[in-house]
């Protein structure tokens, strides 16, 4: 009895984790067609194992090379979640304290930066540094006419900082590169080998690599864009191109990595497990959000800029270069992480409604994905109503002004104006203290064309914020022409 007693669980379990599988086949198929991506991987981590590690689609669209799982994405801005574990694993060892001055254990940083500049300032990216992405090439990211990594630093360090540290919140890639320098020097090794050391190995991280357009790398899924012009000429429809980019070395703990999503997997594993931080209270820091001088709370914890601080089906994560992105779900044992191969796809879209296959409540709890799934069925005109009603009616619905702009503008990118119009609409009437919320909304406008709309937003958006100097500046513009 007990012996078919078991085999009826183990089907009972085969036959979920087979609907699961289609669901999550029916999500990827109609994002994959709607935002015309080429190839992607999937994989799902739940209680400790790998439950789902699936690729579709196209790797290599010159050659028609289908997507497996050995085939290695370029991960972009997710490598920052590495850096941070690195500066986290070197605070365990008690070789650095997050919240001394950069200062203190760099000889390189500028006297006439703010000397208060901490460690966790960089790794919230609210310093106030000058971005190092303004003297690098606009074209490929890499150091043009400057040439070395000295000259870039050299020309780095005489521009003004931006703000008071912990004053704003500004995504950076300076605070990364000098992450870099701490781990170079605390370890006392490359970061490079430090990583390899320290996270690829303990992760069984097997196609785990630094790497840009310049590199051979083994099973490598070039990336491409959809473009609309190319040479300053505009096309009769959109042409998908090649993408090349290049992460000097020095800026390699920014954006350098390339994976694929089995090891990434694994590397959620290592890391909850203890086999990169041995401390589970080190590791809640990490994930914690971080707050300004005014005590309010930062867009990122401490190195992990994708994250959803809510009472239920809390999430920490990252995406990079609009292409690939994953969410760890510590409370509810889950991970999903996307990888595909097309800038501008946008994975952070979807996967809340891929974790909600294996918990449906988290779609609920995410306005984003409870937003876009229920407004793609009811229109997105509807969107202040639903929202309203949600507000009354689910505890979940807690909208996050930061998340529904940044939404809005990755709409905006994929040419969907309409859609972000009334979501920048939503985002003014939920939030109408907002100065930011009232300078997007009149961004958008303009870009549909209703000027006399837009002047009454940017002059909301002033009222509320008169140092608002770039809304002015498009203000005296309109009304000048």
């Amino acid at each position: 009895m007990k012996k078919i007693l078991s085999l009826i669980t183990v089907l009972i379990f085969t036959l979920q984790m087979t609907g699961q599988q289609k669901d999550v086949d029916a999500i990827i198929f109609r994002e994959m067609q709607e935002r015309k991506i080429p190839g992607l991987q999937v994989a799902v981590v739940q209680n400790g194992k790998i439950v789902l590690n699936k690729s579709y689609g196209i790797a290599n669209v010159q050659d028609s090379i289908a997507v497996t799982n050995q085939t290695v994405f370029a991960l972009n801005s997710i490598t920052k979640v590495f850096t941070a574990v690195s500066v986290m694993q070197l605070a365990e060892k008690g070789k650095l304290d997050l919240s001394l001055p950069v200062s203190h254990y760099l000889d390189i940083f500028p006297k006439k930066w703010d000397a208060s500049v901490t460690i966790k300032h960089l790794l919230t990216n609210t310093s106030g540094l000058p971005d190092l992405l303004k003297i690098l090439d606009p074209n490929t990211g890499g150091v043009g006419a400057l040439k070395t990594e000295e000259a870039v630093w050299e020309k780095l360090k005489t521009m003004p900082m931006d703000f008071i540290p912990g004053e704003k919140f500004a995504y950076n890639q300076t605070n990364a590169y000098l992450l870099g320098k701490l781990v170079d020097k605390l370890s006392e090794k490359p970061f490079t080998e430090n990583f390899t050391d320290l996270q690829f190995k303990p992760a069984q991280m097997k196609y785990t690599v630094f790497g840009d357009s310049r590199d051979i790398i083994t099973h490598f899924a070039p990336t491409y864009f959809w473009r609309k012009s190319t040479d300053g000429r505009a096309l009769e429809s959109p042409q998908l191109i090649n993408n090349y980019y290049e992460f000097p070395y020095f800026r390699r703990t920014a954006a350098g990595l390339n994976s694929t999503s089995e090891d990434m997997a694994n590397w959620v594993i290592a890391l909850q497990t203890g086999k990169l931080l041995k401390s589970k209270s080190l590791l809640e820091k990490m994930w914690t959000p971080s707050v300004f001088n005014n005590g309010k709370n930062t867009p990122w914890s401490l190195g992990w800029g994708m994250n959803k601080f809510r009472n239920k089906h809390r999430a920490v994560g990252m995406s990079g270069g609009g292409r690939s992105a994953f969410l760890i779900y510590p409370d509810d044992n889950l991970a999903v992480i996307i990888l595909t191969n097309l800038g501008g796809s946008y994975p952070e879209d979807f996967l809340e409604e891929i974790a909600g296959v294996y918990i449906p409540s988290i779609p609920k709890a995410d306005p984003i994905t409870n937003l876009r799934t229920t407004l793609r069925e009811i229109g997105f005109e509807n969107a202040i109503p639903f929202s309203e009603k949600e507000i009354k009616n689910n505890p979940l619905f807690i909208p996050n002004e930061f998340e529904i702009n940044e939404w809005a503008y990755r709409m905006m990118a994929k040419g969907q104006n309409n859609e972000a119009l009334e979501i920048l609409k939503l985002n003014a009437h939920l939030f109408p203290e907002s100065s930011n919320a009232f300078d997007s909304y009149g961004e958008i406008l303009l870009k549909i064309g209703d000027k006399k709309k837009a002047i009454e937003m940017y002059k909301k958006s002033i009222e509320l914020n008169p140092n608002n100097e770039s809304g002015r500046k498009i203000l005296e513009r309109l009304y000048s022409n």
